[in-house]
């Protein structure tokens, strides 16, 4: 049983102190976890990898729902939570009152940013939402790849699928979330 695993044990029987070790042994994977998903967003995003990561954690921590048996189950955990964050971050940016979807005037061209990855992922999180109801194993897979980075042989194990069938949805997931992101264009 790793380090990590026992912790989360002790924290699932109520071991509130376990909650203080788990940060430092697993701080520098969702610190990595954080950084790849930050990569795929639009230059000059507000919210860094650290707060990311700590605003991730403290959800985790705060929730009730701490059913985590493994350090899979917590790794999925903090994908789901980063994924929350990084849309709710999306939705606030583009809200009217801080704009929407409106430029500034008062800017340079070469300052110009885009907002297309706010609109991208927006978009994958609706269409992540649709797959959740037609299929909870697909899109939790998706979400396993995607936000936390998973291998497909990672996230097989964390669903407790073969690494073949997590394959097969996952070509499956990508192509079904593709066509719904793609027909409202």
């Amino acid at each position: 049983m790793s380090e990590v695993t026992r912790v989360l044990n002790a924290i699932e029987e109520g071991n509130l102190e376990a909650t203080e070790e788990l940060l430092p042994l697993v701080y520098d994977e969702l610190r990595l976890m954080a950084a790849q998903r930050l990569s795929r967003e639009r230059p000059g995003h507000t919210l860094q990898a650290t707060a990311l990561v700590h605003e991730a954690y403290l959800r985790l921590v705060d929730s009730g729902d701490r059913g985590w048996k493994s350090r899979s189950y917590f790794f999925g955990a903090a994908a789901e939570a980063m994924r929350r964050i990084l849309v709710e971050h999306a939705r606030r940016r583009k809200r009217v009152k801080r704009g929407g979807g409106r430029a500034r005037a008062e800017f340079l061209n070469s300052d110009l940013v885009t907002d297309r990855g706010s609109d991208e992922l927006l978009a994958l999180d609706e269409a992540l939402t649709e797959l959740a109801d037609a299929n909870p194993t697909k899109a939790e897979l998706v979400k396993l790849r995607y936000f936390a980075g998973l291998t497909i042989e990672q996230a097989a194990e964390a669903l407790g699928i073969s690494s073949a069938t997590a394959k097969r949805q996952w070509t499956h997931a990508r192509v079904w979330l593709y066509r719904r992101i793609h027909s409202g264009e």
